[in-house]
């Protein structure tokens, strides 16, 4: 069974929004060229769907500096610009996306004592989203087994949601892959997303470009060395 997890491609993630991710945007064509497919068995979207008094906001700590880290729930706390507000133009999907493909949405971040970067667990892993329930359904009408089943990733940003979000559906004993140009990262220190992609790697996730999907599935290791060559090459 096969499984597209849309990432976070919502307003405040893309230029526009309060936390824009450089080119955010460019992620919208590719996930629509994989909805329009029909590759997938089941399409799953995540929403950041933040209340106001989240303590993720840089706002909500006074003296805090945005993008300064911090501790939420016990943890490390990157503090965020106010971002993906529930129920505001900013935690809706990008007007371009082809939301009438997508099966079912999953809300994250809803807590405002701790941060859900992870569209599976929140960043604790004490509470757990329906993600794994929806896909354990799909697999359970079409009698496939945990074994059968691949999930690709794409999104926004890669080095936060995307790649918890992976880890998690690796760690849940799923097939996982990063569909690479399918994501976009913030990119706080240059080439935090390839060493995002390699750390992926590392725990046996696959790093795939939406080209090689069709017809068929081969990981394609070589694409982040080659995009560690082009960025070298950039002036």
């Amino acid at each position: 069974m096969e499984v597209l997890l849309l990432i976070d491609l919502q307003n405040d993630f893309c230029p526009g929004g309060s936390l824009p991710v450089p080119d955010g945007d460019k992620t919208i064509q590719i996930a629509n060229e994989l909805l329009s497919s029909r590759h997938y068995d089941l399409v799953i979207a995540t929403k950041d769907w933040h209340p106001r008094n989240h303590g993720s906001f840089a706002i909500n700590h006074p003296g805090a500096e945005e993008y300064s880290l911090g501790t939420l729930g016990g943890l490390p706390q990157r503090m965020w610009p106010a971002h993906c507000i529930e129920n505001t133009w900013g935690a809706e999907f990008h007007p371009d996306l082809n939301t009438e493909l997508i099966d079912h949405v999953v809300l994250k971040g809803t807590d405002p004592d701790i941060d859900s970067y992870s569209g599976f667990f929140d960043n604790g892993q004490k509470r757990e989203t329906n993600l794994r329930e929806l896909i354990e359904a799909e697999a359970k009408l079409r009698n496939v087994f945990r074994g059968d089943i691949t999930i690709d990733c794409m999104g926004l940003a890669t080095e936060y949601c995307v790649k918890f979000t992976a880890l998690d559906a690796r760690r849940l004993d799923f097939d996982t892959n990063i569909i690479i140009d399918g994501c976009r990262g913030i990119n706080q220190q240059p080439g935090d997303d390839l060493k995002t992609f390699r750390q992926l790697q590392q725990q046996d996730i696959g790093v795939i470009d939406s080209k090689t999907i069709f017809p068929g599935r081969t990981p394609a290791i070589s694409l982040v060395a080659e995009l560690e060559r082009q960025q070298q090459l950039q002036p």
